[in-house]
């Protein structure tokens, strides 16, 4: 390009960065496209079966769910992600014009970059959590027992750590369970994890170890062992009950509506007061998290002694 086009877009970044509504606009305009197929590569990557389940919002649309499926929350959350890490003030002011390249072609090489993948992902399935402005609006410490709950920390953990009574957080707890069921969401409790086959094990060894191939081992690792051996012993304290209801939605991934026909057949009720024939997803639902948290909290107590 030349310079009186590099000083052009020299400008155009730093109104930007100022944010400038026409020159926003202008930038947004700019990277679109590159967002769209970035957007489109990664979501597609991750989708698994969501795409049989929510309808797409990428562009062009993705999978074949129900006429009536609700929309994927993903699609747009990655654009608007991708759109602050490429737009935002402090990457636009970046931007330098060095050997001719256009505005362009800068926010291109930095989306095609492997440390621009390796940041969605951190944000995607790490602790970058993106919590639904729906889960925010049920109250101040709404999101903070989201980011608790996906992260399994006992209900009593959850309190002490917002400073709440025990039955406040149930209360909100149950609420945010609800809401995400409702909405057919209530899989963002449960992130996938991503784990890094190549990352070294501390920052003193990196260089060594970066040439190095992994050896493998057919020999189990003590702490898998030591592992195992709490998850049993926490698992001997659950209730007949709390086991059927892991072992069937956790572990055997069985679908809600056959578990709670069993629980009916069995005339087992999971909730005081409330038969079997009476319960619904949600209490099931419940139900699941607060046993899940009761082991966490055996576990822990474990490895404590």
């Amino acid at each position: 390009m030349h310079k009186a086009d590099i000083d052009n877009q020299l400008e155009l970044a730093t109104q930007a960065a100022q944010d400038v509504p026409a020159a926003r606009k202008r930038v947004n305009e700019i990277i679109a496209p590159v967002i769209n197929y970035q957007t489109g590569r990664f979501c597609k990557r991750f989708c698994r079966e969501n795409r049989y389940r929510y309808q797409c919002t990428l562009v062009p649309p993705w999978g074949s769910p129900p006429l009536d499926a609700s929309l994927c929350e993903w699609g747009n959350a990655s654009y608007g992600w991708m759109l602050n890490e490429l737009a935002g003030s402090k990457r636009l002011s970046n931007y330098q014009g060095e050997n001719g390249s256009s505005l362009y072609n800068y926010l291109y090489q930095v989306a095609n970059s492997l440390p621009f993948y390796e940041r969605w992902k951190d944000w995607r399935f790490g602790r970058k959590v993106h919590v639904p402005t729906y889960i925010q609006a049920l109250g101040p410490n709404a999101a903070k027992v989201f980011l608790a709950l996906r992260a399994k920390q006992p209900i009593r953990a959850i309190a002490s750590t917002n400073s709440e009574s025990v039955v406040e957080t149930e209360q909100l707890c149950q609420q945010i369970i609800s809401e995400l069921t409702r909405r057919q969401r209530l899989y963002l409790l449960n992130p996938a994890e991503t784990i890094s086959l190549t990352a070294s094990t501390s920052d003193d060894d990196s260089d060594a170890s970066s040439s190095e191939l992994d050896i493998a081992s057919v020999d189990e690792p003590i702490e898998q062992i030591e592992s195992r051996q709490r998850l049993q012993k926490a698992w001997s304290q659950l209730s007949a009950v709390e086991q059927f209801v892991i072992e069937a939605l956790v572990i055997e991934e069985q679908d809600a509506q056959a578990v709670l026909a069993a629980l009916t057949k069995l005339d087992v009720s999971i909730k005081p007061g409330v038969a079997a024939k009476d319960t619904d997803r949600q209490q099931l639902y419940y139900f699941r998290r607060k046993t899940l948290a009761r082991i966490a909290g055996l576990l822990e107590a474990k490895e404590n002694v």
